[in-house]
């Protein structure tokens, strides 16, 4: 099963929104520029205003835990990020557990030798496709060995030459 219309998803950090956005049939994510943050209000109407320019049907959030898989300070206040955006949009809100996406970010970061001084922005922007790719994938049937696809022919329907 694979979404349907484009999935926006937010990295929600304190100074920047890392954005990525899914193709219309929820199979890949792609980046789109991070947001620097301009006050609450502010961002709200610009994601809102970017939901309706992209054709979005649903938002995704990353959930900040803390390893232990608590809710976080930061949990609070990105439900309640949500709940406005919810408000504001008319669009669903879902949450997917966030941790180590930007630990993942950095790492592919440090590992393409990009340089440290250009790796702010491009962080939150690459945790929010990890982020969106992860829950694309979780939604799409796997196509491994004993998932129910074999690569043997049914017996009946089948014969010999």
């Amino acid at each position: 099963m694979t979404a349907t219309g484009r999935i926006l998803a937010l990295d929600l950090g304190k100074k920047r929104i890392g954005l990525a956005l899914s193709d219309e049939l929820g199979f890949t994510a792609h980046g789109l520029d991070t947001l620097e943050r301009q006050g609450r209000r502010d961002d709200i109407e610009t994601l809102r205003r970017l939901t309706v320019e992209k054709g979005v049907k649903s938002i995704l959030m990353g959930e900040p835990l803390h390893m232990s898989g608590e809710s976080s300070r930061q949990s609070e206040y990105t439900r309640d990020f949500a709940r406005e955006l919810e408000r504001k949009t008319g669009l669903p809100v879902m949450f997917r557990d966030e941790r180590l996406t930007s630990w993942e970010a950095s790492n592919q970061m440090r590992g393409m030798k990009v340089a440290h001084s250009a790796r702010r922005g491009t962080i939150d922007k690459l945790a929010a496709v990890i982020l969106l790719q992860g829950y694309l994938d979780s939604l799409s049937p796997s196509l491994l060995p004993g998932d129910g696809y074999d690569d043997e022919p049914e017996e009946e329907g089948w014969s010999e030459a």
